[in-house]
């Protein structure tokens, strides 16, 4: 399926560094709740995520990450994930989260 680049252009992907980790223990499969700066204009955004097959929350923290912003708020088993955070399925199918090298200001689009 081809999409226009205006349509591309709707997709609000940005850069924000992870400030917060918790276990989500309520979560069918093992998640992290986690909160992300996502700059002044955007603030702190939180959202869950099936990262903990190569993840530690404590290797979360600082980390820069990119998160879908505009798909709207969804309640995942009480929690308000509230963005998407992307990466990639490693062979296994666990994922390995989108990063940016070198580091850029949190809030950035990703153009």
């Amino acid at each position: 399926m081809t999409i226009t680049y205006d349509e591309f252009e709707k997709v609000d992907f940005r850069s924000g560094t992870v400030t917060k980790v918790e276990l989500f223990t309520r979560a069918k499969k093992p998640a992290y709740k986690v909160w992300v700066n996502f700059g002044e204009e955007l603030g702190i955004k939180q959202t869950s995520a099936q990262v903990t097959h190569h993840y530690t929350p404590e290797s979360l923290i600082g980390k820069q990450v990119v998160g879908c912003i505009n798909l709207g708020e969804k309640n995942i088993a009480g929690f308000l994930s509230q963005f998407l955070l992307v990466g990639f399925p490693d062979n296994n199918g666990h994922i390995c989260l989108i990063t940016s090298d070198p580091i850029v200001a949190n809030g950035k689009k990703l153009i």
